[in-house]
């Protein structure tokens, strides 16, 4: 399979939907890959769906790491990116540079930062040092104590425009749009050269990204934006429950699967 490269990604505005979603770990990784997907995640939302917190601010970047140099051992077609998390680019420039380029050396083809103008001169850094960045603007996990929760963000679609435009001019090569209007959505879209990845954020997008374990119903959570493909949590503890059963009443294993 050849390789996507940020090159690919824009060239698909307007011609073809992007299709992105998350992987943590070397099997989910695996998966995506082979499920032709453009784009794999490693998302800082590895701070609830694996390590169980209340929200993504509790994720350092060893944590992180680990998980880039996972993912990036199963996957041999789709463009890595690296979520940068909490005060790993936001403290300075060059927390930002060093940090970014430990995810690039465990095997990540880009990062993403979470911010929109404010941020616009680290990016800026990052690119002109050969380093690959996905915005991300909207709703900001990593902001949501300012929001008083995980609330819809950009109603007003001229200041998400702005901050849009703040980092496209910056040079990052696609945008997440998370829980905005898809008006908002559409208007960011229409006015940009760079392709927006949408996460509630409407049908309007160049593409979409999910969780995998939202996807696969293997989260707890649930949102307004997630369409479950699979009822995974339920299909595991079943299966689980049947091996259980089957040790309990000796069941298992039998002779053939027993050495002599």
């Amino acid at each position: 399979m050849e390789k996507i490269t940020i090159k690919d990604i824009i060239k698909m505005k307007g011609k073809e939907k992007i299709s992105a979603i998350t992987a943590y770990d070397y099997p989910s990784a695996l998966i995506a890959d082979e499920a032709k997907f453009d784009i794999i995640l490693v998302g800082d939302s590895a701070a609830m769906v694996i390590h169980g917190l209340k929200d993504t601010l509790g994720i350092g970047m060893e944590e992180m790491i680990m998980h880039t140099r996972a993912v990036s051992r199963a996957v041999k077609r789709a463009l890595i990116v690296g979520d940068m998390p909490f005060l790993s680019y936001q403290t300075s420039e060059r927390d930002a540079i060093e940090n970014a380029g430990k995810f690039l050396k465990a095997g990540a083809d880009a990062v993403k930062l979470e911010g929109g103008k404010e941020i616009a001169h680290i990016v800026k850094r990052l690119v002109d040092l050969g380093i690959p960045v996905m915005g991300h603007i909207g709703m900001n996990p990593q902001k949501y104590l300012s929001y008083g929760g995980f609330k819809l963000q950009g109603r007003d679609k001229e200041n998400l425009l702005e901050d849009a435009k703040a980092l496209e001019d910056a040079g990052v090569f696609s945008i997440v749009l998370e829980k905005v209007p898809y008006e908002s959505a559409r208007y960011v879209t229409e006015n940009l050269s760079v392709p927006t990845i949408g996460i509630g954020a409407g049908p309007y997008t160049d593409g979409q990204i999910l969780v995998f374990h939202d996807v696969l119903g293997l989260s707890l959570y649930k949102f307004k934006f997630v369409r479950r493909y699979l009822e995974g949590f339920s299909l595991f503890k079943e299966a689980l429950e049947r091996f259980r059963e089957d040790i309990k009443s000796g069941n298992f294993p039998n002779l053939e699967e027993s050495y002599e």
